[in-house]
């Protein structure tokens, strides 16, 4: 089939808002009638990063798809205490709001730490919806195998707010070109595009609130890893084997930790597969579904 790549601004367009805590969150979803298939998206991007797989994903399932809280289009809250547990109460409520009582999930980055919180509540009961399944994409999974960029170290430090007037398109650049595979690498175009979305709304300025959700994942080790050791669902893990931050190393982990562990690892991928390889990791998610139709 052919795919349409929109860009930010007709993205948003495709999308709508609702309401929750008060803020205004953007989301996206597509036709309905097939299994529902939630998608969260990593940091420091939102939505628009499933723009190369949407269309074809439409095929199989009904996608819904929300830039969380500080990300792309939805409110940017400042000073604002931006918490994991918030957001995915965030991914509850969207799912309530459109009458989905059960749904698969793929996640990628921060995204993945939103599903490990969503995994938890499903052990405790407290969800109000049925996960069916999880594919996560490169995250960091399991605190202290995550190597974080030096941006990001400095950030989450205590002298991180007073980088704020520092951070632009090139620091953007920069990082992407080292997490991108170096066959794969963004164009200059996608860099614009990217940062249009993370400083949306002076969006920057969030970014070293946002970021705390690194000390998120040291303080829920317990929880969080657990939620993978402990689920009986059927888990996938699509790894970017080349990500400096979240790569063969993590996948490495994942192994040795998770039980029953199934891991798809691309060799010549980084950070970002959905971006990169974006054939490869929808056919690896149908087929993991068992959905078949890969060509």
């Amino acid at each position: 089939m052919k795919t349409t790549l929109l860009t930010p601004q007709q993205w948003q367009a495709a999308g709508q808002y609702l309401h929750f805590n008060g803020r205004q969150i953007f989301y996206r979803q597509s036709g309905g009638g097939k299994p529902v298939l939630l998608l969260i998206h990593g940091f420091p991007t939102a939505s628009w990063d499933w723009y190369r797989i949407w269309d074809r994903l439409a095929d199989h399932f009904h996608l819904i798809a929300a830039d969380m809280l500080g990300f792309g289009f939805s409110d940017k809250p400042r000073p604002y205490r931006y918490r994991i547990a918030e957001q995915a109460d965030l991914q509850e409520h969207l799912l309530q709001e459109l009458g989905c009582r059960k749904a698969h999930i793929l996640a990628h980055d921060y995204g993945d730490t939103v599903a490990q919180e969503l995994l938890a509540r499903r052990l405790t009961g407290d969800l109000s919806f049925d996960i069916q399944s999880v594919v996560f994409l490169n995250g960091g999974l399991f605190p202290g195998i995550h190597q974080a960029r030096p941006i990001q170290k400095l950030l989450i430090s205590p002298i991180g707010r007073y980088m704020t007037p520092f951070l632009g398109k090139s620091n953007l650049a920069k990082t992407f070109r080292r997490i991108f595979g170096p066959h794969t690498q963004p164009t200059e175009e996608e860099i614009d595009q990217f940062w249009e979305l993370i400083d949306h709304q002076e969006g920057k300025t969030v970014i070293p609130l946002l970021i705390r959700y690194m000390q998120e994942r040291n303080q829920y080790r317990d929880r969080w890893v657990g939620a993978l050791q402990k689920s009986l669902l059927p888990m996938l893990l699509i790894n970017g084997a080349l990500d400096p931050v979240s790569g063969a190393h993590m996948a490495a982990r994942y192994r040795k930790v998770v039980p029953r562990a199934r891991v798809v690892e691309l060799k010549q991928i980084g950070h970002y597969p959905q971006v990169e390889a974006p054939v490869r990791t929808v056919d690896e998610l149908l087929l993991f579904q068992r959905i078949g139709d890969l060509a």
